[in-house]
């Protein structure tokens, strides 16, 4: 099997073609079909560089049109609920763009903010009500929140139909078994693959190597690959010699959260890279004092590699385009609008 695009159904994802990147060393620029686009010699990367912000922003306009007609035609749009407990200046921040986006897609958006010192049952009775709002679609709860209040037990409250992170058990554990489908899958990951594919590498026959293997990007990210017929090994803090089996990979997912722990001399020359990694570095030469890196050695990763993502621009911005891509399935599921009737 080639490379293949997402495109979504109510029973799960199917595969259409699409354009192949740039070849390697060809001029600068973007593919205004695949959001690839290379660097100039003069900056030495050979790698063609998987540009996430272009990507995003199609997947964005994909659902914003898809809202559209779903609005036109069925007199329905789909409604995103965000809950946020306590005052975290990054979690406000994260939480105002997602809004932002619901209101570029045409989703209408729910908010409930509470006080850093509300209790775990006013939190699963805010969950509760969303769970039983027919116009909400998609429930997703601010993370990290306050040390007294049980996470887990919160996002397992969430009905697994709204659950557009994609972390309730029925969803992981449909994610995990071959012939079921679940109804979510965790944003990152899934933006992982939606890189991959749209950008014309193939996934099937290929060896992978996930570097990390956390419940919100690594676990699931090696899943996806597998059920896309990947050979998928995954890495972690305990694996020795981790250079030895990500040299095999041709493609790399790196989630493990150690700035530019990836060097280039571990890579199989040509691969395809995936940094899901934002750590921030110090330098005295930025107005900051610091500047973002992901867990890539991107100076030395790009030199060898056929494909990689940049950081920032690469991964992080498909994580919102996905997770409004999981509310506009939700809400046809809901509704029972087949894809194809939309």
């Amino acid at each position: 099997m080639g490379a293949f695009a997402v495109t979504s159904s109510v029973a799960g994802w199917s595969p259409s073609a699409v354009a192949p990147l740039k070849a390697r060393g060809s001029q600068r620029g973007v593919s205004r079909r695949t959001g690839a686009r290379t660097l100039p010699r003069s900056a030495r990367a050979d790698a063609a560089i998987i540009d996430g912000k272009a990507i995003a922003l199609v997947v964005r306009e994909e659902v914003r049109v898809r809202v559209a007609a779903m609005k036109e035609k069925h007199g329905k749009v789909p409604g995103l609920a965000v809950v946020l407990v306590g005052a975290r200046k990054d979690s406000e921040t994260y939480v105002r763009s997602k809004k932002k986006a619901c209101a570029e897609a045409g989703i209408t958006s729910f908010g409930k903010d509470l006080p850093v010192d509300a209790t775990e049952d006013e939190v699963l009775a805010v969950v509760a009500a969303y769970n039983a709002d027919p116009d909400c679609h998609g429930i997703l709860v601010q993370l990290p929140m306050p040390a007294h209040i049980n996470e887990e037990r919160v996002l397992g409250a969430i009905d697994y139909e709204k659950d557009v992170d994609g972390f309730h058990p029925l969803n992981t554990g449909r994610l995990s078994q071959r012939g079921r489908e679940p109804l979510f899958v965790p944003c990152t990951p899934r933006g992982c693959i939606e890189l991959l594919e749209r950008s014309g590498i193939a996934i099937a026959g290929k060896e992978a190597v996930v570097v990390g293997r956390s419940n919100v990007v690594g676990t699931p990210a090696a899943l996806l690959l597998q059920r896309r017929d990947a050979t998928v090994t995954i890495c972690h803090s305990r694996t020795p010699n981790p250079e030895e089996i990500i040299r095999r990979a041709d493609i790399v997912i790196a989630a493990c959260g150690k700035a530019e722990m990836i060097k280039g001399e571990w890579l199989k020359p040509g691969c395809a890279v995936i940094d899901v990694g934002i750590n921030a570095k110090d330098d005295p030469t930025k107005k900051r004092g610091y500047r973002l890196v992901g867990d890539v050695d991107f100076e030395s990763c790009s030199k060898v590699a056929g494909f990689i993502t940049p950081v920032p621009g690469g991964v992080g911005p498909m994580t919102i385009a996905i997770l409004l891509q999981n509310c506009l399935e939700g809400a046809l599921r809901t509704y029972g609008i087949d894809p194809k009737d939309e």
